[in-house]
């Protein structure tokens, strides 16, 4: 594709806020040592500036800033400041690089949040970032809702920043209410005062929009969050805008190919699952159901995707449903490594489409026991649950299985943080023959519960997505108790799993699964 020019720039940086704006989402609080992981991956992926979050708040909060600080990173680390100086003051003793000093600059905020004058806001202004520069750190002043501000008075309040020695200053969609024309209107005037900083919000779903809107006029810094976490609608995501800015612009920000990795650290530290359609990290972003988009990407992988998973870090995935097709059949039996010839193809398909317009999605292990019985071919399991027990009443869920290894059966219990996983864990130390060993291998990609019938009886499907080495499958399975239902569909993928490397040598049988 032609690329549009849009900034002139040698470097957008990127900020990012997901450990403090992003943190004010409901329900999402991290603890330090969250922090401190996020932190980590984002100084990874190359992302310039962390505001790692708002040493105003509590105690707490600053042991958790002062734990990103102390890391060491290549990023700048910030904390968010009101304009008051004891939250500089709070900020200095947390040892960060800098503050990104936040004063009120719509009417509304001046008048009815607030209490002051315009003339008094800008004097406060002044006087913090003389504080804060006469104590080395570095300053973003940002203009809150400044999207909705009279242009005149937040041109006059952000010049005084940097008259008084700000490094830069940032126009902020605080509600989301802009749209990319006065977006762009506000930063050409902002940007001629000094360094611009973009800070926009999705409310009306223009976030990335406003971003490139910025960047055309003269900023050079975006803020953001990974996901889009934040309040209301969050965020914009600041994934979204480093593969569209490479991909569309040729403006390079951070390392892509960490991108999927970043997102899936922040949706397990925030409890935010990653949205199926969304853009970069969503499950479906490089799916393929139907049989024509199936054709053709395996053709050329340019044909339904504008650019390459592994872009981003990820992987090409093929799904069968009802819209399956031969191609994307016959694909993902390849890679179970299962041959079949014309005649057998043809019958797989057509199962596969039966299972699929009776609204279900056909996993790995759908496929492959479909095929053995088309092919009339026995499959001895390696692995089978024989029995099952989890009680939740008490301090300590607990759960014991029955498996059947091999010729052996084993009995294990485990405890967890709920009954499934307690019976996973339990899962976990029957394959390992004994309580004192690491077990089997193994990652949990995804896991997923949909509930397929109302009421209190309701029941469940989990489906989950296991991968060991290079090999993954996707199982699922259904009943009225979410714990045996999990438990069920996590023995049956590692079945698949170890069989397969079985057959190709990668594993001992069945009954030294131990020794693995």
């Amino acid at each position: 594709m032609t690329r549009t020019p849009l900034t002139d720039l040698d470097e957008v940086q990127l900020l990012d806020t997901t450990l403090r704006d992003g943190e004010q989402m409901p329900g999402v609080s991290l603890t330090p040592a969250e922090k401190v992981d996020v932190a980590r991956e984002l100084d990874a992926t190359g992302m310039h500036l962390i505001e790692a979050g708002s040493a105003c708040t509590s105690e707490g909060e600053r042991e958790a800033i002062r734990r990103v600080a102390e890391e060491g990173l290549d990023a700048t680390v910030t904390s968010f400041a009101r304009g008051v100086r004891a939250d500089v003051d709070h900020a200095l003793d947390c040892g960060v690089d800098g503050i990104n000093l936040v004063v009120p600059a719509s009417d509304k905020h001046v008048e009815t949040k607030v209490g002051l004058t315009r003339d008094e806001v800008v004097d406060t202004t002044v006087e913090l970032v003389e504080y804060a520069k006469s104590h080395g750190l570095w300053v973003e002043v940002l203009g809150e809702d400044g999207s909705r501000a009279d242009l005149n008075y937040l041109e006059r309040l952000l010049g005084a920043g940097l008259d008084a020695g700000a490094d830069r200053i940032c126009y902020c969609d605080t509600v989301g209410a802009a749209d990319p024309e006065r977006t762009a209107e506000v930063v050409s005037r902002l940007a001629d005062l000094g360094p611009t900083s973009l800070h926009t919000h999705d409310d009306l779903g223009f976030g990335v929009a406003n971003v490139h809107a910025g960047l055309k006029a003269g900023a050079d810094t975006v803020h953001g969050t990974v996901l889009g976490v934040g309040e209301r609608a969050g965020n914009v995501a600041l994934e979204e805008v480093a593969v569209a800015l490479a991909r569309s612009y040729d403006v390079e920000t951070v390392d892509l190919s960490r991108l999927y990795r970043l997102c899936r650290t922040v949706s397990e530290a925030t409890g935010v699952a990653l949205p199926p359609n969304k853009a970069v990290c969503g499950a479906n972003a490089f799916a393929h159901e139907s049989g024509i988009h199936t054709d053709g990407t395996l053709k050329d992988g340019t044909m339904y995707e504008p650019y390459p998973p592994e872009t981003v870090g990820r992987e090409r995935r093929l799904v069968l449903g009802k819209h399956a097709g031969r191609a994307g059949v016959k694909a993902a039996l390849a890679e179970h490594d299962v041959a079949v010839d014309a005649d057998e193809l043809s019958a797989v398909v057509s199962r596969v489409k039966e299972l699929g317009d009776r609204g279900k999605r056909v996993t790995d292990a759908d496929l492959l026991a479909i095929t053995e019985d088309v092919q009339g071919r026995e499959r001895d399991r390696r692995v089978e649950l024989v029995d099952l027990s989890a009680t939740s009443g008490g301090n300590l869920p607990t759960a014991s299985v029955r498996l059947r290894v091999g010729d052996d059966e084993r009995v294990a219990s485990g405890t967890g943080a709920g009954p499934v996983d307690a019976g996973l864990e339990a899962v976990r130390v029957a394959l390992v023959g004994g309580s004192t060993g690491e077990g089997v291998s193994f990652e949990l990609d995804s896991y997923h519960v949909d509930a397929i019938t109302g009421g209190t009886d309701a029941v469940v499907t989990v489906e989950v997505d296991l991968s060991r080495g290079d090999r993954s499958v996707s199982v699922s399975s259904t009943d009225a108790d979410i714990t045996r239902a999990s438990v069920v569909a996590m023995v049956d993928g590692l079945d698949r799993l170890l069989s397969a490397a079985a057959e190709d040598g990668s594993a001992p049988d069945a009954t030294s699964i131990a020794d693995d």
